[in-house]
């Protein structure tokens, strides 16, 4: 295994409403020093969480909003920031009661995805949530958001539409699926 990086001083640059920008300064272990720099949060021990609504073994729940980063309105999965002293699955519950109008009976924490990891320090929890049963919770959406079922058979076509371009929802899809189909050949 290789050493780490010794990180010799950690520099904030700038700031936002929603992000730190901070510059590292780090000896590798051959003796090369670099300058990186990564897109941090505010350390406020907030999770974000992903949620990955199962009808049955096949059908899932999407939502559509507004992303800014795209310009336009994109197909994901109901996601968002656990609130300080919520417990994580909890905080998928709510998310997806706010955002897709569904509570759900059974969930499970399946894994921890990175974003872009060499330049943020963004981790977002991903939980399959079954038995699903209609709630919905107020959100802070400035809109309703669109609600939308697809199936596992569908992914194919998904992946090729402009409105679906989110790489860690398409991951947790794959995954779901994956861990759903081996749970019903065992």
């Amino acid at each position: 295994m290789k050493k780490l990086p010794d990180i010799h001083d950690i520099r904030e640059v700038t700031r936002s409403a929603l992000f730190r920008v901070e510059q590292l300064k780090l000896r590798f272990s051959n003796g090369a020093e670099r300058t990186y720099e990564r897109l941090a949060g505010f350390g406020q021990g907030h999770q974000a969480v992903m949620v990955i609504p199962m009808l049955d073994d096949n059908r899932f729940v999407m939502i559509e909003e507004y992303a800014a980063g795209t310009e336009d309105y994109q197909l994901s999965l109901p996601k968002g920031l656990v609130e300080a002293g919520e417990d994580l699955l909890d905080g998928a519950n709510r998310e997806l009661k706010e955002e897709a109008g569904y509570g759900a009976r059974k969930l499970e924490h399946l894994t921890e995805f990175t974003l872009s990891p060499n330049y943020m320090t963004h981790r977002m929890q991903i939980v399959l949530a079954q038995d699903l049963y209609e709630e919905r919770l107020e959100g802070d959406e400035p809109e309703p958001l669109g609600v939308h079922v697809f199936s596992f058979d569908d992914l194919p076509e998904l992946i090729t539409r402009p409105d679906f371009s989110e790489a860690r929802a398409l991951a947790a899809l794959y995954l779901a699926r994956d861990t759903l189909s081996g749970r019903n050949h065992s």
